[in-house]
């Protein structure tokens, strides 16, 4: 499930020299599985860029799937063919891989991929590329019998890894984790899928990437 419509045409269709354009790279988290898509983290940061000064700030381009891992993430992006680039990028990708038990150095190679990518849709601005760490899905009701603190710590492990890579690629770094883990607490910050973020937990995520991304665009 994607939350857009958009065509390739109008995706490669330049915007206008006064707005700010964004493109959305990830899996759930990212088109907000389980809330309506204003309610997820890219459309409500839009609305908080347009409170910040930016009130031409385009709604984001998404590449977004449940259950997407960083290989098909990078599939869904060839096939897609978006050949303009934005004036921001964030990527959030990888929960996925820990579910599934994927390899963490596969990881790292995809991620380190996918991470050049976002760079490149910014015409190589490094700076206006936003990293989301990998949410704790270990501390909702979906996760009741699992091993919740080895959820933890492969979370943690995870990005541990998209950290070093953002780091050396000189991007951003948005850290949400620890909001995630309030969910532990408040339910009131999980969907009632019991497993995905509620609108109210992205409202958070959203407050913590306006301020570094209306400053990049600055």
């Amino acid at each position: 499930m994607e939350h857009t419509t958009t065509t390739a045409q109008t995706i490669n269709d330049a915007p206008a020299p006064d707005t700010a354009s964004y493109l959305a790279l990830g899996d759930s988290y990212t088109i907000g599985e389980a809330v309506p898509a204003e309610a997820s983290f890219p459309y409500q940061l839009v609305n908080l860029l347009k409170v910040n000064g930016y009130p031409k700030a385009l709604s984001p381009v998404i590449i977004a799937r449940t259950g997407w891992t960083t290989d098909e993430l990078i599939t869904a992006i060839k096939a897609g063919h978006i050949t303009r680039t934005f004036d921001y990028v964030t990527l959030l990708i990888g929960v996925n891989n820990q579910y599934r038990g994927y390899n963490v150095n596969t990881y790292r190679t995809e991620f380190t991929q996918l991470l050049n990518t976002a760079i490149n849709y910014t015409g190589g601005n490094a700076k206006r590329v936003f990293v989301v760490s990998i949410p704790d899905w270990g501390v909702t009701p979906y996760a009741e019998g699992a091993d919740r603190a080895a959820i933890a710590a492969q979370i943690n492990e995870y990005n541990a890894i998209n950290n070093q890579e953002a780091v050396k690629a000189g991007v951003n770094y948005a850290g949400i984790t620890d909001i995630s883990r309030q969910a532990a607490n408040d339910l009131s910050l999980v969907a009632a899928d019991g497993l995905h973020p509620s609108g109210k937990m992205y409202t958070l995520w959203a407050q913590r990437l306006a301020g570094p991304v209306s400053a990049s665009l600055k």
